[in-house]
């Protein structure tokens, strides 16, 4: 049964940046961005709607300054009290990160759950989360969000010793819950510790093999899993709901060249993302850190794209992952017109797309292709005895065939592939001729043989 919500989306102020409040005003002035109260609003919305509940009215709040006590005006909260009661709401919405005294004095005053920002997040991500990782990694999250919520009942509700000279007030119940939080926190870190073994181990082996991993990043809800079940064909969830993927998937995608490449799909970002959240999901977002190229998924037909892209830059900074070799891909231009598309950012990094038309895939590939340097392109001529089938099929398996002509007992082949399957046929390359010549599309490197002339 879905909850009732009261939504208050935004409270307008000028404020400080050197006061301690915790307010959207206040992360805006911070890092640039100004979103309207409609966009703010509509996204916020969002939110509640994954998270299960039914809106039944919104208010929005503007002032000069923020009440230390409560964040909203008195007026303001007994207009709220009003309709909390005329809607028999049981769960009140701000957009805003409250801090444990604003919380319950809200509370107090209507008589219902308070929930902010982060503790609606929070419970996104609870839902959603399906893998034994996943749960655990917001289970810390949420610990880290509850320790400073606490509150105890004072004396009375004090645990007394039984032996001598504990006959006087032990350990309050305040007490007693954080040292189970805390204790809980520890078991949960070290579950996790050793998820991120494991990975590392599963990452060194991927590592002895020369293929390259590229992470799809982007805003919540920017087409993600979308694009990577068009890739992949994997069938993972795609889903309009804030947030559907927690949980990382990797699967091979086979290049123009014929390379390989890992395809990760991670967590979507967003505005005043929590911290709590980027640090118990570092171990997802390993895979971020990790890949070799970064595909920046963004929703095209977004009014705030620009802010949106700002939001991810800002937490692939966070984990120091913004310096990585980047194609910003822009998803669901099928839904925009011929004049819109040709106004959208353009460049040698930017790709147009449509995930569920099946626009534009085959050029996004051909731009990883070029942007992966791992295991370069390079070509040689060989020639293969027609006997030797197994090398046949691998060339064909794993390589472009430029030119094939057939002589009496061998076969002519111009061959473009990566090193790792030209160094397989070195043995077959004419001792006068057998060259190997880099693609345009990477460094030349040093050689021991002479180089073919390009055509």
């Amino acid at each position: 049964m879905a909850r009732q919500a009261v939504e208050v989306s935004r409270v307008e102020s000028p404020v400080n940046p050197e006061e301690n409040l915790s307010s959207k005003a206040e992360v805006n002035l911070q890092s640039g961005l100004d979103l309207s109260v409609e966009d703010s609003l509509a996204e916020f919305r969002e939110l509640a709607t994954s998270a299960g509940a039914e809106v039944v009215g919104e208010v929005i709040q503007r002032r000069d300054k923020l009440d230390p006590a409560t964040l909203i005006g008195r007026g303001k909260l007994d207009e709220i009290t009003g309709a909390v009661a005329g809607s028999r709401a049981d769960v009140v919405l701000f957009d805003h990160n409250l801090s444990p005294s604003q919380q319950r004095n809200i509370e107090r005053e209507l008589h219902a759950r308070v929930i902010d920002r982060t503790q609606l997040i929070l419970d996104i991500f609870a839902r959603h989360a399906r893998t034994r990782e996943g749960q655990l990694q917001v289970e810390l999250a949420q610990l880290e969000y509850m320790l400073p919520r606490l509150t105890g009942r004072g004396v009375e509700m004090s645990q007394l010793g039984g032996g001598i000279g504990t006959r006087g007030p032990g350990e309050t119940q305040l007490e007693t819950d954080r040292r189970k939080i805390y204790r809980r926190m520890r078991h949960v870190q070290q579950q996790l510790e050793n998820v991120r073994r494991v990975r590392a181990q599963q990452r060194q082996r991927r590592e002895a093999v020369p293929v390259e991993t590229a992470a799809l990043v982007g805003y919540t809800n920017a087409g993600k899993s979308t694009l990577f079940n068009a890739l992949t064909k994997a069938g993972v969830l795609a889903s309009s709901r804030m947030f559907a993927t927690l949980d990382p998937t990797l699967r091979s995608v086979t290049l123009p060249s014929k390379r390989k490449v890992l395809l990760s799909d991670t967590v979507g970002f967003i505005r005043n993302l929590p911290h709590t959240l980027v640090t118990s999901f570092r171990a997802t977002l390993e895979e971020v850190q990790r890949a070799s190229l970064i595909l920046h998924v963004a929703d095209a037909t977004s009014p705030n794209a620009a802010e949106q892209q700002e939001q991810v830059e800002k937490v692939l900074s966070e984990l120091e992952a913004q310096s990585k070799p980047t194609v910003h891909v822009l998803n669901k231009v099928d839904l925009l017109s011929s004049a819109q598309r040709n106004a959208l950012p353009g460049g040698d990094n930017v790709v147009q797309v449509s995930a569920i038309k099946g626009i534009g895939l085959e050029t996004l590939l051909q731009r990883v292709d070029a942007a992966l340097t791992a295991d370069p392109l390079e070509r040689i001529e060989v020639s293969v005895p027609q006997s030797e089938g197994k090398v046949l099929a691998m060339i064909e398996a794993r390589g472009n065939i430029l030119n094939r002509e057939y002589g009496r007992d061998c076969v002519h082949l111009t061959v473009e592939g990566p090193q790792s399957l030209l160094r397989h046929l070195q043995p077959f390359a004419p001792r006068e001729s057998g060259t190997v010549v880099p693609n345009r599309s990477v460094r030349k490197r040093r050689t021991a043989v002479r180089h073919l002339p390009r055509r």
